[in-house]
């Protein structure tokens, strides 16, 4: 490094951010950047240690330690550092698909693993990324491969998240025919519909989409494969009108197909009532609220300082999110956005000590208690925090109601609450957080999120497509390998592709960072077995 001693002389210094009282009157990205002296200051910080677990991306204690992608950080904090942005974009792009994603989505799992967080702050690698690839982009520097000569070999992805795009990108800079299936009518799938505007702004996955058409990628919207013939269409959702491929009809014409279709089956709340209208899952909830915002082009309804959106739901409601994790706070501070009257969020386990216990050493990912956006907008604007722990939901109460076309209608109006405690389970001897006898309470409620979770990928696609599937059903696969186990084909079946796998619905509900691994993983595997070699 320049200077050995930035990060004795250095503090760590984030860059600022939009206050709460005016970030919730609309959903423009709120996080700003660092002048380029500051931000070089910051990448001084970086120890250049002997070990760095930053970019380790191993699994410790059954946890990711260090990005799964490798970026070989200590060398991007000196680049940076020396202020040799363009070089640093170079070398990132070796190892990294999309830093413009990451670097506002991702966790930074890089900085819970820095050598420098163990006694003081981590160094801010998240922020240097996103310094590194918007200079990029605003001295385009930031170009898709397009290959002088083609393959001849076709390859099919069906998905196009974070796996879906670092998979058809590789792809296709090797010179294979890429089309990429989406059901939704826009690109980007968890990118585009299940994380808000105001923490990945559309247009900077819209800048890389055409950057990757421009390369002779193909994207088809609005295909809902294996959607026909009465199998489960649900997915497409956000697309007005939906067009069905089979499954045979893509193994026949291409080469290989990789499914990339994330963990999209979400877990439900089993309780009394649920059939109550205003229930509704998170990434429907999240993904419906963007789907409008794009098709009225941002548009607000009334005056900004009071701003009405075209999602109108939400206004003047009790909302109740029940899950505690990364799309619950979404929800909650999307819920502001949108004029809530009050939101409560509800997390069934204990709430996590403020530092690290002796039983979660550095550089385990740590397991702490952790304040989001979303939760700080619920503060400024409620005056609390809205979470509440060992807590689920026992019953929805609705009340008789009329809808807008005349029809009598179950809407929800309370929610009884009943408290948690751990205990074990006699029979399988294992801790099971059970009702505590006699806590209920009722609070009122107009609509429920249920961001608790996902149980892996879709049936109706797995099904189509004759993989084996996991106990979790994630898409079964040999150890470190991405192609799919299919099942046995029909005696005279005809020659089709062979599957593979990558992202949530191979290894389950996860994170940005390891979609993106995943994909590049796989396009890896796919070039070897189509071409005998890789040299992705």
């Amino acid at each position: 490094m320049g200077n050995i001693k930035g990060f004795l002389e250095y503090d760590r210094v984030d860059a600022p951010v939009v206050p709460e009282k005016e970030r919730i009157c609309g959903f423009e990205e709120f996080h700003g950047r660092l002048s380029a002296e500051e931000q070089q200051r910051q990448a001084a910080r970086c120890m250049n240690c002997g070990v760095p677990f930053c970019q380790a991306g191993m699994m410790i204690a059954g946890m990711a330690a260090g990005c799964p992608l490798h970026n070989l950080v200590p060398e991007l904090n000196e680049l940076v550092e020396g202020g040799n942005l363009e070089l640093a974009y170079r070398r990132l792009s070796i190892t990294h698909s999309f830093p413009e994603f990451t670097s506002r989505v991702c966790p930074a799992l890089c900085e819970k693993a820095c050598t420098c967080g163990y006694h003081q702050e981590a160094v801010s690698t998240k922020e240097n990324e996103k310094a590194i690839i918007e200079f990029a982009y605003e001295e385009g520097l930031v170009k898709e491969h397009a290959p002088k000569n083609r393959t001849g070999k076709k390859v099919a992805v069906v998905g196009s998240g974070p796996s879906g795009l670092a998979a058809a990108q590789l792809l296709n800079s090797r010179g294979h025919s890429v089309t990429v299936f989406e059901r939704s009518d826009r690109v980007g799938g968890l990118l585009r519909y299940g994380i808000p505007n105001m923490k990945l702004d559309k247009a900077v996955i819209d800048r890389r989409i055409k950057l990757m058409e421009e390369a002779g990628i193909e994207f088809q919207t609005s295909v809902n494969v294996c959607g026909g013939k009465g199998k489960d269409s649900s997915g497409a959702k956000f697309a007005d009108k939906v067009k069905n491929i089979s499954a045979d009809k893509l193994k026949e014409e291409y080469d290989a197909v990789i499914l990339a279709c994330g963990a999209s089956n979400p877990r439900d709340i089993k309780a009394p009532g649920r059939d109550t209208k205003g229930i509704y899952f998170a990434v429907d909830f999240l993904g419906r609220v963007t789907k409008s915002l794009l098709d009225s082009d941002f548009k607000v309804l009334g005056d900004k300082k009071k701003a009405v959106f075209p999602f109108t739901e939400v206004s003047g409601k009790d909302v109740i999110v029940i899950g505690g994790g990364d799309t619950g706070n979404d929800c909650v501070g999307t819920s502001i956005r949108l004029g809530a009257k009050s939101v409560l969020q509800l997390e069934m386990m204990p709430c996590p000590p403020t530092e690290r216990l002796a039983s979660n050493p550095w550089p385990e990912w740590p397991k702490v208690l952790k304040t989001d956006y979303g939760q700080e907008e619920a503060i400024y604007k409620f005056g609390e925090d809205p979470r509440v722990y060992q807590t689920t939901v026992k019953e929805f109460i609705s009340e008789e109601a009329v809808s807008a076309d005349g029809k009598k209608e179950k809407r929800l109006k309370e929610v009884v609450l009943v408290s948690l405690e751990s205990k074990k389970d006699e029979k399988t001897g294992r801790m099971m957080m059970v009702p505590v006898e006699g806590s209920e309470k009722k609070v009122p409620a107009q609509l429920v999120l249920i961001a608790a979770g996902f149980l892996g990928s879709e049936s109706y696609v797995t099904e189509g497509f004759g993989v084996e599937v996991d106990g979790r059903t994630n898409v079964k696969t040999a150890a470190g390998s991405y192609a799919a186990e299919v099942k046995a084909a029909a005696p005279g079946s005809k020659k089709s592709a062979r599957i593979y796998t990558a992202g949530d619905m191979h290894r389950g509900q996860s994170l940005v960072v390891w979609a993106i691994s995943e994909g590049r993983s796989a396009a890896r595997e796919v070039d070897r077995d189509l071409m005998g070699y890789t040299n992705l």
